[in-house]
């Protein structure tokens, strides 16, 4: 019996210590598993890397799959972090329509400097306009969602004057005259509402699907871009009263 205990003993004692290694060796793989699936940035570039993930999830998802948790996540941060550096959805919707907004003017300005005409040059805002919307919808959406937006922020405020700005210039120019946006006449006013009013509703009717019955009754091959040119080019002529 003595024998058999010791044997017994001995196989205990030889067969513990492997298993003590095999646990002790799988807890750092199982850290370094798990470092791996946090991205590092620097402090400040988390912010930029932030605002990028919401506008992925914004053009994937909708402005609905737009939280919080869902951004932290698509960086693959903790989800702390967009709260600290946002603080809450609205700033974080408000931040990316600055961003927006800012890639909407330069989208805007480049197509202008590219123009070689004055009717070219008449044509390319609009133009630019329309093509910015349909490239990125889901960021034009939240641009011009004023109500969940909040433009006491620097950085959404000058971006929004900036785009009025070029939008009071560029009719300016087609009315051959200057206009500032702190004073406007009646007359400004109007002309650059219905230029803003004719482009925005074009906008908003083609990312709906609401022009399509419109194209399909127009000569083949007509595009929406054709379609617009047409419109920004027609004269307005009125009928007088009878």
């Amino acid at each position: 019996m003595a024998k058999t205990d010791t044997k017994g003993e001995t196989a205990r004692s030889s067969r513990a210590p492997r298993k003590t290694t095999s646990t002790a060796a799988s807890r750092p793989a199982r850290r370094a598993m798990s470092a791996k699936t946090e991205t590092p940035y620097h402090h400040g570039a988390l912010r930029e890397a932030l605002l990028q993930a919401a506008e992925r999830v914004l053009e994937r998802d909708g402005l609905a799959g737009l939280t919080l948790r869902a951004v932290a996540r698509e960086a693959g941060v903790s989800h702390a972090a967009p709260t600290h550096h946002f603080g809450d959805l609205t700033g974080l919707l408000s931040e990316l329509a600055a961003v927006g907004f800012r890639q909407f003017n330069a989208a805007m300005a480049s197509a202008c400097d590219s123009a070689t005409t004055p009717l070219e040059r008449a044509l390319a805002r609009p133009k630019a306009y329309v093509a910015y919307a349909q490239a990125h919808p889901g960021m034009y959406g939240i641009m011009f969602r004023t109500e969940r937006l909040d433009y006491s922020r620097p950085s959404l405020h000058e971006a929004a004057e900036a785009s009025f700005a070029g939008l009071a210039n560029a009719v300016g120019m087609m009315r051959q005259e200057q206009i500032s946006g702190d004073a406007l006449t009646l007359s400004q006013g109007a002309a650059i509402a219905r230029a803003w009013s004719m482009v925005h509703g074009f906008t908003t009717l083609l990312l709906d699907g609401r022009l399509k019955d419109i194209l399909e009754r127009l000569p083949e091959g007509t595009t929406a871009e054709r379609l617009l040119e047409s419109m920004l080019t027609a004269p307005i002529t009125t009928k007088p009263p009878v």
